[in-house]
């Protein structure tokens, strides 16, 4: 319970170990955590939530978060030649990821844009709402905007609609095929 594991910020009735609480998450991630190193993955924290509430603005508003605290995790497909890579961004809530300039020119890509809602939810295996770069197919780049990864922590998905997942932005940082890039998202 919360009484029991101090959380850095917001108000929620249940707050758990990751770790603990495999279950809750979606398998990938479950098994993703299992596998990272062992400092990060006991970092994290699982918190309990209403998956009506998951969209960023109204789960801040819903839970006392701070948007600065609040990042999103965002897919975007990067076309050359043919070939399209998936890759996915994390922002922090209240910017958006420069995909046309940043992310384009950082996969060198012909044109780049956001991943239809189907194609994130079959290629990650995750529910929208819910993404997150913990557990994401193995090769994929993630492009962390170096506000997320100065954070002292931050609140992402669990792969769920259900729940959410509180980390030090060190670990997002850590995290397989992670670079983190300054400038990547722009105040919206």
């Amino acid at each position: 319970m919360s009484d029991l594991i101090p959380v850095p910020f917001g108000n929620f009735t249940a707050v758990q170990r990751a770790l603990d609480v495999p279950d809750q998450l979606a398998g990938l991630v479950a098994d993703a955590l299992k596998n990272w190193t062992p400092e990060a993955a006991q970092s994290v924290l699982y918190v309990d939530t209403d998956p009506d509430k998951a969209d960023t603005a109204v789960f801040c508003a819903a839970y006392d978060v701070p948007a600065e605290v609040s990042a999103n995790c965002v897919l975007v497909a990067a076309k050359r030649g043919g070939e399209t890579t998936l890759a996915a961004c994390m922002a922090l809530a209240g910017t958006r990821v420069d995909v046309n300039n940043v992310v384009r020119k950082h996969l060198g890509a012909r044109k780049a844009s956001f991943a239809p809602m189907d194609t994130a939810v079959g290629a990650t295996g995750m529910e929208y709402g819910g993404i997150t770069p913990v557990g994401l197919p193995s090769g994929w780049p993630l492009l962390v905007d170096a506000a997320v990864a100065a954070t002292e922590y931050a609140l992402i998905g669990s792969g769920l609609r259900r729940g959410k997942l509180i980390l030090p932005g060190w670990a997002l940082a850590q995290l397989p095929g992670a670079e983190v890039i300054e400038g990547l998202a722009n105040p919206a």
